[in-house]
């Protein structure tokens, strides 16, 4: 496997384009200066190089298995992760209230971009702590949040989302978990009783304890997805003081066997099979759906960035392998001799397409991160509520459409590797195996396709869409003339797309469109940012202007006219997709 090199200049660059500059001028922001955030970037990519990558193979082979009724997790995660949560890398964008460093999301984006290429399976733990974080910091008590963040923000306790059910997959109006009042343990205390499922790092040696988010259902709820609570449920028993008691009456029954992310466990959870696991309640009953989609919105991004980070990996394993590979003569110069295959147009085309997808994935989570940002920190309302609407309508992108690039670039590195590819010890086959969970968990990407295209854009009108394109226009008109005529075709095609689905809004014809509409949302936003990017590529590093020159250019000529035939798919509606019943789609 190659070595993984943390990308530091592209991921400066990227800050640069996303917006650091104004997120830096936000309140609490003030000591975000170019300098410390290129030594922040820097020490992650140490701990990203010498801490997690060494473990990446070594997880995927061993796995994780189950001893005395405990989770073990590879060899090597428990001392990487008391590193890790020494150095602080566990509570970057966190109240310092509670033990966090207050640095802001466009920050912490960048350096988790580090860890999900360095060891996706590692890094899925603290990912999910920090959407815990931001549940309870948004939604918690003051008590429960002067309680439990400062435990899970310095990373001695790991926080997990117990949503799933057999039953229950994308439908989560038929989680039938269940809670039941329990004054005879307390006001505000519970029993839960059920079973959850994929529920990741359920269960570790990493940490003292594990705190559960759990969603069950009180006997008396209203039926549906507003009968549904939310509930805090830790592995272990805490007094008062926060000491470790006795071991709840929550478990991991088994382990799946799973295709990749070998060293990430992910756990059947059985909640209450000896009278009751203990939990104490977030909120108010059945409003654990509007909670749940706080820390689900979180991971949504921290998935589309794992996404980035396996394309990342997989960038610089096929380039190497393309660098080192001879086969064959060079047409280009029609020189003696073999040369390597990063030489032959078609590799090249490989290539290029595993990094500019790969970039353009990178500035949409950047750019999420940056409009969360300003949701949170902005001083003015009215630019607070459209950079909320900005980051709302984003976040499918920076899931759907990263996630979709990340397996498009680990296949496109499978096949640069050629034969080698389909070997595991070169390493490409498992970033491939590892990224094809990210379509699927925290919302699949036919989930994210539909939040675009339903609440995000039909249910506004398509307004936010409509500012998005303006911020286009401006970067198209300072683009160099090439540039911008590309560009500018598919920002119309994704104009005509909002016209036609504002147009035709019901909903068997939006469900039709979905799918092409985020791939065409994502082809033209990605487009923008790399045009926006080779705007601001530093002219004092010809270099580097010139790959995000060239970048930028192979991406609008080249990836984005792929946008007309998705519009001629969204506008071709539903007929031929219904046409056919469920046996008419059977084999003859």
């Amino acid at each position: 496997m190659t070595v993984y090199k943390a990308p530091i200049a592209d991921l400066t660059l990227a800050l640069r384009t996303a917006g650091l500059a104004e997120v830096a001028a936000l309140p609490g922001c003030e000591e975000v200066s170019d300098d410390l955030v290129a030594a922040i970037l820097e020490e992650a990519g140490k701990v990203a190089e010498g801490v997690l990558a060494p473990l990446h193979t070594v997880a995927d082979r061993q796995g994780c298995h189950l001893e005395d009724g405990r989770v073990i997790t590879p060899e090597g995660f428990p001392d990487a992760y008391r590193q890790f949560c020494e150095g602080g890398w566990n509570g970057v964008p966190f109240d310092p209230e509670h033990g966090g460093q207050g640095l802001p999301w466009l920050v912490a984006t960048a350096v988790q971009e580090m860890w999900q290429s360095a060891n996706m399976a590692f890094a899925l733990a603290p990912l999910l702590t920090a959407g815990a974080v931001e549940l309870l910091s948004h939604h918690g008590t003051a008590a429960q949040k002067a309680f439990w963040l400062p435990r899970l923000i310095s990373g001695e306790w790991s926080g997990t989302m117990n949503l799933t059910e057999p039953q229950a997959g994308s439908d989560l109006a038929a989680v039938r978990t269940r809670a039941e009042r329990a004054p005879d343990l307390g006001p505000g205390m519970y029993r839960i009783f059920g079973t959850k499922i994929f529920i990741t790092h359920g269960d570790q040696d990493m940490t003292d304890n594990i705190v559960h988010m759990v969603l069950a259902r009180l006997p008396d709820a209203p039926p549906g997805i507003k009968g549904i609570s939310l509930f805090i449920v830790p592995h272990r028993l805490v007094d008062d003081a926060g000491t470790l008691d006795a071991v709840n009456d929550v478990r991991c029954v088994s382990l799946e066997h799973k295709l990749g992310i070998h060293g990430s466990p992910t756990c059947v959870m059985a909640f209450g099979d000896q009278g009751g696991a203990i939990g104490t309640l977030v909120g108010e009953e059945n409003h654990g759906i509007e909670y749940m989609f706080t820390m689900m919105n979180n991971a949504r991004l921290g998935v589309g960035v794992q996404g980035v980070g396996v394309a990342e990996r997989a960038c610089q394993a096929a380039l190497a392998y393309a660098t080192e590979r001879v086969q064959g003569p060079n047409v280009v110069t029609r020189g003696p001799g073999s040369v390597s295959i990063v030489h032959h147009p078609d590799v090249r085309r490989m290539l290029l397409t595993m990094r500019a997808l790969t970039q353009a994935a990178r500035l949409i989570t950047l750019a999420t991160a940056a409009a969360l940002d300003g949701a949170e920190r902005h001083p003015d309302p009215v630019a607070r509520a459209e950079a909320e609407a900005r980051a709302a309508l984003l976040t499918p992108l920076a899931k759907g459409w990263s996630t979709n690039m990340g397996v498009v670039v680990a296949d496109l590195g499978v096949q640069v590797h050629g034969g080698m590819g389909y070997i595991e010890e070169t390493g490409a086959a498992q970033l491939l195996r590892d990224v094809r969970i990210t379509p699927i968990y925290e919302g699949t990407n036919g989930i994210q396709a539909l939040d675009l295209i339903g609440r995000k854009t039909v249910r506004d009108g398509g307004q936010a869409l409509a500012r998005l394109l303006g911020d286009m226009r401006v970067t198209r008109d300072k683009a160099a003339p090439a540039l911008a005529t590309a560009l500018e075709r598919g920002m119309d095609d994704l104009e005509a797309a909002r016209a036609w689905i504002l147009e035709h809004a019901d909903a068997v014809t939006t469900q039709a469109a979905a799918t092409p509409f985020l791939a065409l949302a994502g082809l033209v936003v990605g487009g923008w940012l790399l045009v926006e990017q080779a705007e601001r590529a530093p002219q004092d590093a010809p270099g580097r202007a010139k790959q995000a020159q060239t970048v930028a250019s192979f991406f609008v000529h080249q990836l984005l006219p792929a946008t007309s035939g998705h519009l001629a798919a969204i506008k071709a509606g539903a007929a031929d997709l219904l046409a056919l019943d469920a046996d008419g789609l059977a084999s003859a």
